[in-house]
């Protein structure tokens, strides 16, 4: 082996030893591990049952814990009660109202892993706005705020910023997010 192939070699294995030592941050005071799934991280986290309840009430913890990749703009259980009127998330989980639910939790999924810097890097190529399509068929205008954070305004002209960014997944990616992304048809 020549020694700039071992070099190269000693270079690579460093890499991968920091990768795979790199922790995920906490969520709703729970360790979020990157081998588990979406759906299995998300039931640990406190800030998120709202989300999770919701998740199983429209039938996707199915979808969710599946292969992806995946990345979900996650809703805070405070994002949830700040829904008007009051009442909002109890009218979402009955049964008859299913399909209006999964459209509303589907325009928090985006096809594939994406990380914020890559976000970020298409806010910059893009003149400061880039729209994002979601699996729910939702147009997401991604900016940044002037504090650094992301900036999600959907249909509605409502906005989230991202709280807690690049939460590692088996199947993908999560963003804490401290709003509800909500259809154009459902504000």
């Amino acid at each position: 082996m020549t020694i700039a192939k071992s070099m190269m070699t000693a270079a690579a294995i460093a890499l991968t030893a920091g990768v795979a030592h790199a922790e995920n941050p906490m969520v709703g005071g729970a360790e979020m591990f990157a081998n588990m799934n979406i759906v299995e991280n998300a039931v640990n986290s406190a800030d998120h049952t709202t989300l999770v309840a919701a998740v199983q009430a429209a039938g996707l913890a199915e979808t969710l814990s599946g292969p992806g990749p995946f990345t979900v703009f996650a809703p805070t259980n405070a994002a949830f009660d700040r829904l008007t009127p009051e009442g909002t998330v109890e009218e979402l989980l009955k049964p008859e109202n299913k399909a209006q639910l999964t459209e509303l939790l589907t325009c928090h999924v985006v096809d594939g892993a994406v990380m914020s810097d890559a976000i970020k890097s298409m806010i910059a190529d893009h003149d400061g706005i880039h729209p994002i399509e979601t699996l729910g068929g939702c147009t997401l205008n991604a900016s940044m705020a002037d504090d650094g954070r992301i900036l999600l305004g959907d249909e509605n002209q409502n906005g989230a910023f991202v709280e807690i960014a690049d939460v590692v997944q088996s199947n993908g990616v999560i963003h804490v997010i401290d709003g509800v992304i909500v259809p154009e048809n459902q504000d």
